[in-house]
């Protein structure tokens, strides 16, 4: 996935040469004398509205891996200055886990609220981005034991006055964490654009089962034993609808 991220970030800053290229430049005649190009004297502006769309990559995976997961994602922002937008995503995971000693599945739906900061200055006519952001996220979820298995038989996975049956569901769960976001969109033509993400979150807290462990957390992805942070990216194709115009 981060080939396709790469990818992207790539296509952006060619795109940043090819503007560098047609900008207008002075001339120089033969005498050294410049003529100065002329210059559109329209105030140059930049366009505000909300943009909003879907993450590509959660159907992809829901169709190549349709019996152990499925999800979706709606991602948005709202652009506030030059330089900031709001941001957004809401969505809906579920994912069986197949772990050594227990088969859970675990299901539910997560927010993320935040912002991002524009690193990239476009020439006129271009609103790509490269950002960097963050984000604030909550999770509420169940669990449902599949099937657990004993590591022989006088040592089991779980303690005996804590085993669940199979097919024992553990509802109200929830986790909270924060997401360090760097990411690029390019807008591929008027106000469509596509934009990858590659996110590094930290947990902060998380309410688990009285069985097992939350090994999997939806919007969060995998969680490990020896670890309180994850990684995670989103692949997006978005639409802004411009709602008023600025002078950049």
């Amino acid at each position: 996935m981060l080939r396709y991220f790469t990818s992207i970030l790539l296509l952006l800053v060619s795109s940043y040469m090819v503007a560098q290229e047609e900008a207008p430049k002075d001339e120089e005649t033969p005498q050294g004398e410049l003529i100065e190009t002329a210059r559109d004297s329209i105030s140059k502006k930049d366009k505000y509205g909300l943009r909003f769309g879907i993450d590509l990559g959660r159907p992809v995976f829901t169709f190549l891996d349709e019996e152990n997961y499925t999800g979706f994602e709606i991602v948005g922002d709202f652009r506030i200055s030059k330089k900031l937008y709001i941001a957004a995503e809401l969505g809906n995971e579920e994912h069986t886990i197949d772990d050594k000693q227990v088969n859970f599945t675990a299901k539910g739906s997560y927010i993320k609220l935040g912002v991002d900061y524009q690193l990239y200055n476009n020439w006129y006519g271009m609103d790509n981005m490269i950002y960097i952001g963050g984000r604030y996220s909550f999770s509420t979820f169940s669990q449902t034991l599949n099937s657990f298995s004993l590591i022989d038989r006088n040592q089991a996975v779980f303690e005996e006055n804590t085993l669940s049956e199979p097919g024992t569901e553990f509802s109200g769960l929830n986790a909270s964490w924060l997401e360090l976001v760097f990411g690029a969109k390019v807008e591929l033509f008027n106000n469509f654009y596509m934009g990858a993400s590659v996110r590094i979150s930290r947990l902060f807290t998380s309410t688990e089962p009285d069985s097992f462990a939350n090994l999997w957390i939806p919007g969060f992805n995998k969680v490990t034993e020896d670890s309180s942070f994850g990684v995670g990216f989103n692949y997006t194709l978005s639409y802004r609808i411009p709602i008023f115009k600025k002078d950049r």
